[in-house]
């Protein structure tokens, strides 16, 4: 089992990103925080869980062992899979998730693709204990760029979006606020789509 993977960051998108350690290239997957951690960055460390199915390995990223951990907690309810613990991370941090959890909001547990009340009301009612708020959240750092609007785009398409509803989301976000991150519009555009 691996624990953590440290290397050379090979190539680097809104949903993976490849990892090269002693000669290997590592595919992991990765929430949109993460990839804002990483964009401009040579090398990293993260944390794995490994995935074993029938027919793939699959690998997930993680900047801290928190976010891990909630990972697995979210793969522990019934009816929630890793492309969906995926999706409720990549639209929220760990701490926003935290707090959802612990205040039983399924309000806004429900604004994530692919939930619905159901699954909402048994992530919170599975997860109310085991999941406590922090103050370390580890994915918040921003990404400056021109390209912004091409790499939300980009990632809403990789996650199962249409291209002409993403940039339409896209661009009604860019006008109210111009100035915004590639994680924070991915986060908006996901509310909306």
């Amino acid at each position: 089992m691996l624990d953590y993977i440290k290397g050379e960051i090979a190539e680097v998108s809104p949903t993976h990103v490849v990892l090269e350690n002693a000669g290997l290239g590592y595919f992991l997957n990765i929430t949109i925080p993460t990839y804002s951690y990483l964009s401009g960055k040579t090398s990293c460390k993260l944390f794995v869980y490994e995935a074993i199915r029938e027919d793939a390995v699959v690998l997930y990223g993680f900047l801290s062992q928190e976010e891990r951990q909630l990972f697995l907690h979210l793969l522990s309810v019934s009816g929630v899979g890793a492309g969906t613990a995926r999706m409720i991370m990549s639209s929220m941090s760990v701490s926003e998730i935290q707090e959802v959890i612990s205040t039983a909001n399924v309000a806004v547990l429900k604004t994530v693709k692919g939930i619905g009340l159901k699954t909402a009301e048994r992530i919170i009612v599975d997860l109310k204990g085991k999941v406590m708020k922090s103050d370390n959240d580890a994915a918040a750092l921003f990404v400056a760029d021109s390209t912004i609007k091409k790499e939300a785009q980009s990632a809403l398409i990789m996650l199962g979006f249409a291209a002409q509803a993403s940039q339409k989301a896209i661009e009604n976000i860019l006008k109210e606020k111009p100035d915004v991150s590639v994680e924070q519009l991915i986060k908006m555009a996901l509310k909306i789509i």
